[in-house]
């Protein structure tokens, strides 16, 4: 199966009876995501990294009134111009001009009704009384203006839903009038790091190994939209996974290890004791194929990776990184593709994901990629999507973003 195979996801599908499509697992990953039917209004500043649940309108006009572009005058008519006073931001004008009149004006200040134009404070000369242009062209009717409207009108759409939401979109926000915002809350996710082969700290030593994904996951899950807590270490017990399984809260929980079928893989087992119920169950994909995806009771989910770190990232993007976009409320967005430079090698029948990097003509392949190496992904600014027998130079392939 490939990367193109045609999709038939189900609202409730069949448990899996082998190895899910690559590109069919990522989609049953996004549909198993579900954000809550009545998503929280929340201050903006709460609202930073979220996704909008609804579109975001605008509650005024953009500007809300004429105002000055520049610093200078606000003048009616052509000139000269008799001054009489002066406007600053944050005021309003005493009363409109007259023809003829000009008023000082800052920058941002609502011009006064019957003002035609504003005269750039370089622009302009006062002689005694009067105020004289002196710019290389003629002064036009609505210079240097910001018409009220200009941005929007009062009730149009700024943005869709489904939108993140950064820093500008704040900004926009609340030019636009709000102060709450209706956004998709972050999923919670516990990483549970199995194993009793692995070191949080110190140099590797004989039969043990530093933990990199416990470093590695969280940070890439939290820009995934989600909310992570210290990873939490789980010996080879199958009770004691069991009840981590059993007793979690956890929106989605992310175990590291244990996928496959080894004499202490006891995931499995666990989920079949607690009720889960198997969505994907092993993916053609290379690295990572013994992922796993699960429906745990209570509508929560569980995402299974292998223990090797390249083959975690493989399971992350793979199954993870979907159904956290999807529990967000962020779209899938459209593929991203990218000419290979040279040929990149696949596997005779799965999909590959292959640690890349941009060049001017294209991708290429980097080095020390297997499945127990973070080498390669390290300098990685992408994972490609080799589709089974391999990518020959030239042809486009999709682009993952790498951790």
């Amino acid at each position: 199966m490939s990367a193109v195979d045609d999709l038939v996801v189900l609202d409730q599908p069949p448990a899996p009876t082998g190895p899910t499509g690559w590109a069919a697992a990522r989609e049953t990953a996004r549909r198993a995501g579900r954000p809550a039917s009545a998503p929280p209004s929340v201050p903006l500043a709460e609202a930073l990294g979220r996704t909008l649940a609804e579109p975001l309108t605008a509650l005024t006009d953009l500007p809300a009134f004429d105002t000055s572009a520049m610093d200078g005058w606000a003048v009616a008519g052509p000139g000269p111009w008799r001054v009489a006073g002066r406007l600053l931001a944050g005021r309003p004008a005493d009363g409109p001009l007259a023809d003829g009149a000009a008023v000082e004006i800052a920058t941002g200040a609502q011009l006064p009704p019957g003002a035609t134009a504003v005269l750039r404070r370089e622009h302009g000369e006062p002689v005694g009384p009067l105020l004289r242009e002196r710019a290389p062209g003629a002064l036009t009717t609505g210079q240097d203006v910001r018409p009220r409207g200009q941005e929007c009108r009062r009730g149009e759409e700024l943005l869709p839903a489904g939108t993140r939401v950064g820093p500008a979109v704040l900004g926009l926000a609340a030019a636009g009038g709000h102060d709450r915002l209706a956004v998709h809350r972050r999923p919670v996710v516990e990483l549970l790091v199995l194993g009793d082969e692995l070191l949080g700290s110190g140099l590797p030593r004989p039969g043990l190994v530093r933990d990199a994904l416990g470093p590695l996951l969280p940070p890439w899950l939290r820009a995934a939209g989600a909310e992570t807590g210290e990873p939490r270490a789980v010996r080879d017990d199958f009770g004691l996974l069991r009840d981590a399984l059993r007793h979690s809260t956890a929106d989605v929980v992310v175990t590291t290890g244990g996928t496959a079928a080894g004499p202490v893989d006891f995931l499995h087992r666990a989920l079949a004791e607690i009720g889960a119920r198997l969505l994907v169950d092993g993916v053609a994909v290379r690295p990572g194929h013994p992922m796993l995806l699960a429906e745990l009771p209570g509508g929560r989910h569980l995402v299974g990776l292998p223990g090797n770190p390249l083959a975690a990232v493989a399971g992350a993007v793979t199954l993870a990184l979907p159904l956290l976009h999807a529990l967000a409320g962020r779209g899938p967005g459209e593929p991203v593709r990218a000419l290979a430079v040279d040929d990149l090698p696949g596997h005779p029948v799965d999909t590959r994901l292959l640690p890349v990097r941009r060049t001017a003509r294209g991708v290429a392949q980097l080095p020390y990629d297997g499945p127990a190496m973070l080498r390669g992904v390290a300098l990685a600014e992408a994972l490609a999507v080799v589709p089974p027998g391999g990518a020959a130079a030239g042809t486009a392939v999709e682009l993952l973003e790498a951790p």
